[in-house]
C-alpha cells in the first residue's frame, strides 16, 4: 500500500490499516529517535506520540512528500523539541550528523564521556572533508537541504550531490570506526 493510500485509510479511521502501518514503522522511528535522545523510554514516548498526532489529526495534515518522511520530520522535531525543554542545546549540529551515522553503529553502550569524545571527533572530521563535500554535507544535515535544493544553490547534478554525501559518509565512517575500535578495547 502506497503512502498516499494509508493516510487516506487513517484519515477514514481504518484501525486496521493504521495499526498495520504503526506496527511496520514504529521499530526504525524509535531507532531513529534514539539517536538523538540516547534513551529507549524517552524515544519510545515520543514515537508513541507522534503515532497518537497522526491518528487525530489525519485530516488536518499537509503532507508533501511521503507519509513516512513526515514522521521522521516529526520525530526529529519533537526530539529536539524534547532536548530543548532539558536545557540540551546543539549548536554545532552534531545530532543531527550523528543520526547519520546511528545506522551503522551502535553506541548506546558508550558512557556520556565517550560520546562527547565522538561527537567532538566527528565534527573534526566534517571539518576535515574537502570544502565542497564539506559544504554540501553541512547543508544536508546541518541546514536539511534536499538533495536538489542544494544541487540548485551549487550549480550541479543532484547525483553530484548524492555522490559527494556517499563519499563523505566512508571518510567519516573510516575515521569514526577507528575512533569506536579504541573506545571499546579501553
Amino acid at each position: 500500500m502506497d503512502s498516499n493510500s494509508v493516510i487516506q485509510e487513517i484519515r477514514n479511521q481504518n484501525q486496521f490499516v493504521y495499526k498495520k502501518f504503526f506496527e511496520d514503522t514504529y521499530p526504525e522511528l524509535v531507532h531513529y529517535a534514539n539517536s538523538y535522545l540516547f534513551d529507549q523510554n524517552w524515544s519510545e514516548d515520543i514515537v508513541q506520540e507522534v503515532f497518537i498526532h497522526l491518528w487525530e489529526k489525519a485530516n488536518e495534515l499537509e503532507i508533501k512528500s511521503s507519509l513516512k518522511g513526515y514522521l521522521y520530520s516529526m520525530v526529529r522535531n519533537r526530539c529536539l523539541n524534547f532536548l530543548k525543554s532539558l536545557k540540551i542545546t546543539d549548536d554545532a549540529k552534531v545530532l543531527d550528523m550523528q543520526s547519520m551515522l546511528s545506522s551503522d553503529y551502535d553506541l548506546e553502550f558508550f558512557s556520556s564521556d565517550d560520546l562527547k569524545v565522538i561527537h567532538h571527533q566527528l565534527l573534526k572530521v566534517v571539518e576535515g572533508l574537502p570544502s565542497k563535500m564539506q559544504q554540501i554535507v553541512k547543508m544536508r544535515f546541518i541546514e536539511n537541504y534536499k538533495y536538489v535544493e542544494i544541487a540548485e544553490e551549487l550549480g550541479v547534478s543532484v547525483n553530484t550531490v548524492k555522490t559527494q554525501l556517499k563519499r563523505a559518509k566512508l571518510k567519516i565512517g573510516e575515521q569514526m570506526a577507528m575512533l569506536i575500535a579504541l573506545l571499546m578495547t579501553q
